[in-house]
């Protein structure tokens, strides 16, 4: 079996325990590492004997500051800190140093025992300056008495107390985003009624979200002429980038606000199909500005889901395109969303003045849809239309992976809820400016709308693929400081070498979600800005948020999760429903505290109680609330994903993931692009059988038998010896939702298929 790409930059085969194994080619103490190893992974001879005495000269102050662990000779972390905190490792240097350099540091590190190794270490004098670590400086003392030290020391403190007291906390963290309240909330949450176990957040408050997003504010140092929007169009990556100060988004949005008075009716639902461009933000805000209600449907999908999401939120029109651009290539949207049959469509150009379709007798173009208020004479004005906290602006689906999609309707509560928590976590501030490439249709598009408008940032937005070098050119060029990722994304930018010679030294934060982090494609990720952190988020639509992240105040674990979200706490159950103790490692199903603001209280096509509690169990007086991961806490605290609750195996009478198997299997052939582990029950019956199906790398060749032997042998040395791989297949591709998660269960109903009528 050879892997015919090129095999340099295919990952060596893994050794040791866990998801942190070493390569066997870096599987030597950071001492033994030489000039010649260097040069070996792609340094020339002088660079290779200059890094070789900074590595010498960062272990030997790790020798100085820190103290030995047990069984090594001193403290891996301690080099790996100096060694970020120096400099040495840079983002021109091949991944093979970053990989030779990275796993020797950690050579002898039993995760198992001693939890993730970590890449990243928060500073004192920095921590000062984040969000957070502003919040609990100020506030600290006062909050925590004499256990307060300093925004690292307590930072679990202070979680624990935002857990206990989320009055306080959330009282706090409203007075630090862009919040302007027509009518302020009576208290923070009320408990009074009985008749609402969880309590309603901000009662009496009136306001309008989306004109906190549009207004300047001196909490933000975010003035008219501040930078609101950055963005690029595929193919001009020669041109400069385009900007949109914050009065001219207001009087954009304003503009659209008053047509869509003159085409809808107070309270339509109005959906949204294309891109995330600069008009969709603007169509999104004027829609919620003009109290409207955004359907969001992602641009991916077929004309079936369309239709089904537009009959279930009874939209009365949609704003689409007529193309859609991608990598050179045009493909159809509007005649998709003709195919789904809506009440009325605007149709905006992808490129030019006129739309290239021939529209419906009921449709117009985006040019006649504005052109209906050229007579009014303050058309860039528009007074915005108030309504209570728990007003419903924005409804959103689920990806489908547990079932039919759930419409999600989020309140006013929800915009505020995800823009505190990536104020807190992925410390977005005033002056900073994200890009985080998605879509409105999925949850990523409104969370970071809102993040960056309610704390002052800018939105960057890319109008094409985010796979190629264009789209690092962009993040270059409108000099983006956080940068958001799905692991299939890096991993393809990895794995293509497309962002070589970028400079991406202006990212101080990325953020990572919607699928399960591949640890070496991180430790590319983060090489490429000096090691900056990546902030792990795990959540869902329903909950506006996530709950359990990353953040800036805590070392970070490639993979891995630092804590729960500020305010939100959970319990760990095993197989019989019972909380496992906070303080031990263990896995289990996630049950959520109830008292979550910004959740959901509401489905529009199912039953609520239904889907997210019945069949939980109490704890602590309260019901708790279902959300269907798989999570491990692992030694240390740290937290990682295993799955869903339905991705759960059992084999040989012991349960475990399809996420752990994968890992494994990932690393035991070079050829292996990404693999999915399922299990099948015979047709005839008896135990569940573990099957893997793989994708190959471009240009790599294997055969399935040999692949199931090194599967068998990799997971009964890393997970059990008692399971074994029943059989291997490999296809081309993997079915996914259009927001890219794996759909195992397609793949367990095509594999049971086939076993049948082999039967």
């Amino acid at each position: 079996m050879k892997c015919q790409a090129t095999d340099a930059r295919c990952p060596e085969r893994g050794r040791g325990r866990g998801r942190w194994a070493i390569p066997r080619a870096s599987a030597r103490s950071i001492g033994e590492v030489g000039v010649d190893d260097l040069v070996e992974a792609g340094l020339s001879r002088e660079a290779a004997a200059e890094f070789e005495r900074t590595l010498r000269e960062s272990v030997a102050r790790a020798q100085r500051s820190g103290t030995p662990s047990p069984g090594l000779e001193l403290d891996p972390r301690e080099v790996w800190r100096e060694l970020a905190s120096a400099g040495a490792l840079k983002p021109s240097h091949p991944h093979r140093v970053h990989q030779l350099v990275y796993y020797s540091v950690y050579s002898g590190w039993d995760a198992s025992a001693r939890g993730p190794p970590l890449y990243w270490f928060p500073s004192l004098s920095q921590s000062k300056e984040t969000n957070l670590g502003r919040l609990m400086e100020s506030h600290g003392r006062k909050l925590l008495g004499s256990s307060y030290k300093d925004p690292i020391t307590s930072f679990s403190l202070f979680q624990k107390f935002s857990v206990e007291h989320p009055d306080v906390y959330w009282s706090m963290a409203l007075n630090e985003l862009s919040l302007s309240f027509r009518r302020p909330p009576s208290c923070i949450l009320d408990s009074s009624d009985k008749s609402k176990p969880r309590g309603t957040w901000l009662p009496g408050a009136v306001f309008n979200i989306a004109e906190c997003c549009l207004l300047p504010s001196q909490q933000q140092r975010r003035g008219d002429d501040n930078i609101a929007l950055v963005w690029r169009d595929e193919g001009y990556d020669h041109m400069n980038v385009n900007r949109m100060t914050l009065k001219e988004l207001r009087e954009q949005v304003m503009l659209v606000a008053n047509a869509l008075d003159a085409t809808f009716s107070k309270g339509d639902a109005i959906a949204i199909d294309m891109p995330m461009t600069v008009h969709a933000v603007i169509i999104y805000l004027a829609i919620v500005l003009g109290g409207f209600v955004v359907i969001s449907i992602a641009d991916s999908f077929a004309p079936k889901e369309i239709a089904s999401r537009l009959h279930i939120s009874k939209a009365k029109g949609i704003f689409t395109q007529d193309f859609i651009q991608r990598g050179g290539r045009k493909f159809p949207l509007y005649s998709r969303v003709v195919e789904a049959n809506p009440v009325k469509a605007i149709v905006l150009p992808v490129a030019g003045d006129g739309v290239g379709v021939k529209l419906r007798e009921q449709d117009i173009s985006w040019k006649a849809f504005l052109s209906q208020v050229d007579h009014v004479p303050r058309r860039h004005y528009y007074p915005a239309f108030y309504q209570s906290t728990d007003s419903v602006t924005n409804i959103l689906f689920s990806s489908g992976t547990t079932g039919e999609p759930k419409a999600i309707p989020w309140t006013q509560l929800s915009p505020i809820r995800c823009g505190a928590d990536l104020w807190a976590h992925m410390d977005v501030q005033a002056g900073d400016v994200l890009c985080w490439p998605t879509n409105l249709g999925w949850v990523m598009g409104p969370i970071s709308l809102y993040s960056c408008f309610l704390a002052g940032a800018t939105l960057a937005l890319y109008h094409g693929s985010p796979l190629g070098r264009d789209f690092g050119k962009f993040v270059q060029d409108a000099g983006v400081t956080i940068l958001g990722t799905v692991p299939s994304l890096v991993k393809t930018w990895k794995s293509t070498q497309c962002m070589e010679g970028l400079d991406w030294t202006k990212i101080r934060s990325f953020g990572s979600t919607g699928e399960i982090s591949n640890v070496d494609d991180d430790l590319w990720l983060s090489s490429k800005s000096f090691y900056s952190p990546i902030i792990e988020c795990c959540g869902g639509t329903e909950l506006a948020s996530s709950y359990i992240q990353g953040n800036h105040l805590q070392p970070q674990a490639f993979g891995a999760f630092s804590n729960a979200s500020m305010t939100t706490s959970f319990v760990i159950l095993d197989d019989h429903g019972v909380p496992r103790p906070d303080d031990q490692p263990c896995v289990g199903e996630v049950g959520l505290f109830p008292i979550y603001m910004g959740a959901t209280d509401r489905l529009l096509n199912a039953d609520h109680e239904e889907v997210y509690f019945k069949g939980m169990p109490t704890y602590k007086g309260v019901q708790l609330r279902r959300h269907g991961d798989i999570i491990k806490r692992t030694v240390g605290g740290y937290y990682i994903v295993q799955g869903r609750a339905d991705d759960t195996m059992n084999l040989g009478g012991i349960k475990t993931s399809s996420v752990e198997i994968e890992r494994v299997c990932d690393r035991a052939d070079e050829s292996i692009l990404e693999s999915a582990a399922i299990s099948l029950a015979p047709p005839t019956g008896g135990p569940e059988q573990l099957v893997v199906l793989v994708v190959l790398k471009k240009g790599c060749k294997a055969e399935p038998n040999d692949l199931k032997m090194k599967f068998s042998k990799a997971i009964q040395r890393n997970l059990n010896p008692l399971f074994k791989v029943s059989s291997v297949k490999i296809v081309a591709e993997f079915p996914r939702t259009a927001s890219n998660k794996l759909l195992r269960r397609v793949l367990r109903d095509q594999m049971r298929q086939q076993l049948f009528a082999q039967s």
